[in-house]
């Protein structure tokens, strides 16, 4: 019955939400021509209204997050379960200025979406070419710390169809550490979002709650690259629920 119910509510979902990326699209593009802080506004306002279109669809986005320090970098490292990981982060730690690391093919096609991942300050990879990746993250983190902002990774590299964590592929993670001394590790850990796909792209699973639990920050300190990459899966990890 569920399924059924989700045929009509993901078309009426589709539509809208289709509708919003091209009404924020030259919005967006005001935003760059004004300024980098516009730009950011602007795209917080725009993942703001998807969080709010997911209700047509039963789908509700709960966040649990620490006081964080909004003048720093962080490295934010998350479990990945579908597309509708990335809003709330970018809504709800909009202070931190969150920027991604992407696949090479989303940087074009789609409106708005595609506009932020080029201009905004993420960074596309060719995960094809590990060359290439390789430079362009260690690009991508040193204009992120520079500017006082924040990486987003995540390191399972696809996302989880059933909620189990997939091993965590640390290249990416290291990089971002070497070249951003200074950054706190944020690990997140994120549950339910892959029931927004549970029958594929279509259509979209209904009911359900995605739930961020921000976890407290870790400190570099005298800790070792690889004893803080094994902490943050770790912590992630522990708060998955299947």
């Amino acid at each position: 019955m569920k399924k059924i119910v989700a045929y009509p509510l993901s078309f009426c979902f589709y539509f809208l939400f289709g509708l919003v990326l091209c009404v924020f699209h030259p919005i967006l593009w005001i935003g760059y021509k004004i300024s980098p802080n516009s730009l950011d506004r602007c795209v917080s306002v725009l993942n703001l209204f998807i969080i709010r279109l997911l209700l047509i669809l039963g789908i509700r986005v709960s966040i649990e997050k620490p006081s964080l320090e909004k003048n720093r970098s962080y490295i934010i490292v998350a479990n990945h379960q579908s597309t509708f990981d990335i809003p709330p982060i970018l809504w709800f730690l909009r202070d931190l200025h969150p920027k991604f690391i992407s696949k090479k093919e989303l940087g074009k096609g789609i409106p708005s979406v595609s506009f932020n991942l080029r201009y905004g300050g993420s960074v596309l990879i060719d995960r094809k070419d590990s060359i290439q990746s390789v430079k362009a993250i260690r690009d991508f983190a040193e204009a992120t710390y520079t500017k006082g902002h924040s990486a987003v990774i995540f390191p399972e590299g696809t996302r989880s169809k059933n909620g189990v964590s997939k091993k965590f592929r640390t290249s990416g993670l290291k990089v971002l550490l070497e070249q951003m001394p200074d950054a706190y590790l944020l690990p997140i850990t994120i549950n339910h979002s892959w029931k927004t796909m549970q029958y594929g792209s279509f259509p979209m699973g209904i009911c359900a709650n995605i739930q961020l639990k921000v976890h407290p920050p870790l400190a570099r300190k005298d800790k070792t690259i690889q004893d803080l990459i094994e902490a943050t899966e770790s912590t992630i990890k522990r708060s998955i629920v299947v």
